[in-house]
């Protein structure tokens, strides 16, 4: 059964961290680009981050640069989010999804052209 399944969300303070975890499954992660989106109530979605099936590819958001990382572990079929410094404008449901490129191997996360999403996990940042 095809799946993205997020997990690792939670409460934290402002300046603190979280590290989201997704797992797929049902699919051929390795050759899927790999992104994470998030949506804050009353706001649109927005793209967070995207990496490459390689994972040598990423590109992030210019709100989030500097303190997110995202990385992938194809062999666990695995893709992470690490957010340091978080904010409370980072408050949003965060949502994984996943791509089949055109081109092999090109980095490219189009928000409305994702194949598979999950069903997402909700970050609070608040004191």
């Amino acid at each position: 059964q095809l799946q993205l399944v997020e997990s690792g969300g939670g409460l934290v303070q402002p300046g603190g961290s979280l590290r989201l975890s997704c797992a797929a499954s049902g699919f051929r992660v390795n050759s899927y680009t790999l992104a994470w989106f998030r949506q804050a109530p009353g706001k649109e979605r927005e793209g967070v981050s995207c990496i490459s099936s390689s994972g040598l590819g990423t590109n992030y958001a210019d709100s989030v640069k500097g303190r997110f990382t995202i990385s992938r572990d194809n062999a666990k079929k695995m893709v992470y989010l690490q957010m340091n410094s978080l904010k409370p404008e980072d408050s949003a449901v965060y949502y994984c999804a996943a791509y089949l490129p055109a081109i092999p191997g090109t980095l490219s996360c189009p928000d409305y052209g994702m194949n598979y999403w999950g069903k997402g996990t909700l970050v609070t940042v608040s004191s």
